[in-house]
């Protein structure tokens, strides 16, 4: 067993690892990044469409190319790349353990950043009924095996949720030559970005039903047809809506879920709304030394607000390791008000410096013509108005640490 040393220790070479360990790397020597695949870069290696990078680069870049100008960045320096690493443990002396293929290493750290992004819900995890025939596969499966592996998983498709991997893969199957019959989302709203709805569901004439499931999935060896019913207000089925629609494949596009065992093992607070590690305008956890950035911390819309994130992360563990990440003299929560369903950071540390820090969020249900206020106690801190909010696209507002004079900062969205 070997012992390494390094100021910061980045876990995931993906999108957010890597922002965070190059903004770190800018003022600290030692800087590894823990990589459990054979290459880096996570889930945009096989994201081939474009819309990535128009924030960060102010140009529109493919999956991959986006991760590779990351990848490139981190080789021109002396950052540390262990691949094929796999994390075991964060224990509580601040070290790191893990198994790579030279044997057990043991990282001693002065600060950890978690960035292990995300993993798609199953369908053991939403409990569909019927038969286990093959030709059930998440959304990021299918892309996988279309994008990377050259293997086109069925012909007649039908999509189960309108989230942003669904809606893609509803175009990428029919530029394949598959016919995606229909895209059935529970809820009344759509769950992803409006302009992939555009992009990938109406330029393509594939119908999306709202408000309606899959009640059952028929087939012995492979799908024959899947049962899709109607929802009331409870989200239950409506039993005389229900009908068939003969398909060889169904994908699950049912929502994403932070990769967050080792925080939990790491006895890291973790929030009942996003499923990721409660932080602070540092994206630091309930640990002092442990940071965490990107989709493990909240589900995020677009990786340019991944890379923002994670560049804040990668810094702020940076300046823990020096001793420089600025004192506070409290701490207040973050509050969700009307039509807010969660807020990252969950806390706001206040000290001698006035900061703007940055609060993102997502509605609970769309509207139109709303004003987005920030209070603190009685006093209004800010409003902005917004023409539409959706819950499947992320918003942000900012507030000056020297202004907040309540107990709490609360975000609400009112008409």
């Amino acid at each position: 067993m070997r012992t390494l040393k390094y100021d910061v220790v980045v876990i995931g070479g993906g999108p957010a690892g890597l922002a965070a360990a190059l903004k770190a790397r800018e003022k600290v020597e030692k800087v590894a990044v823990l990589e459990r695949n054979d290459e880096l870069g996570g889930i945009l290696n096989q994201c081939i469409h474009s819309g990535f990078g128009l924030h960060v680069f102010k140009e529109e870049l493919t999956g991959p190319e986006y991760a590779q100008r990351y990848v490139d960045m981190v080789a021109e320096t002396d950052i540390s790349c262990y691949l094929n690493t796999m994390v075991l443990d964060v224990t509580e002396d601040k070290h790191v353990v893990a198994m790579s293929e030279d044997g057990m290493l043991v990282f001693e750290a002065s600060s950890v950043v978690l960035a292990m992004g995300c993993r798609e819900r199953t369908r053991g995890q939403i409990r569909i009924p019927g038969t286990r025939p093959a030709g059930v596969f998440t959304a990021g499966l299918a892309q996988r095996y279309v994008n990377l592996e050259n293997f086109k998983p069925g012909s007649r498709v039908v999509i189960l949720g309108s989230g942003d991997i669904g809606m893609i893969m509803a175009r990428r199957m029919t530029l394949e030559g598959a016919h995606v019959i229909a895209v059935v989302e529970l809820m009344d709203f759509l769950a992803g970005l409006t302009r992939n709805k555009v992009q990938c569901l109406d330029d393509f004439g594939i119908p999306l039903k709202l408000s309606h499931t899959v009640t059952r999935i028929v087939g012995n060896e492979r799908v024959e047809g899947v049962y899709i019913a109607q929802v009331d207000k409870d989200k239950k089925p409506i039993p005389e809506t229900e009908e068939f629609i003969p398909c060889d494949t169904l994908l699950l596009s049912v929502g994403l879920i932070p990769e967050n065992e080792l925080s939990r093992g790491a006895d890291v607070k973790i929030s009942r709304i996003t499923n990721g590690p409660e932080v602070n305008q540092y994206m630091q956890t309930s640990w002092d030394n442990v940071f965490a950035c990107g989709n493990v911390v909240h589900v995020n819309d677009l990786v340019d607000n991944v890379t923002v994130e994670s560049m804040n992360a990668g810094a702020s563990a940076a300046r823990y390791a020096m001793h420089k990440l600025p004192e506070a003299n409290r701490e207040v929560p973050s509050v969700t008000g009307e039509n807010v369903r969660y807020l990252c950071p969950q806390r706001v540390k206040i000290g001698e410096e006035n900061e703007t820090v940055r609060l993102f969020f997502r509605v609970l249900h769309p509207e139109l013509d709303v004003v987005i206020r920030v209070k603190s106690g009685d006093k209004v801190l800010s409003e902005k108005k917004a023409k539409r909010v959706n819950p499947g696209e992320m918003c942000h507002v900012e507030v000056k640490t020297a202004e907040i004079t309540g107990d709490d900062v609360t975000v609400e969205v009112v008409k």
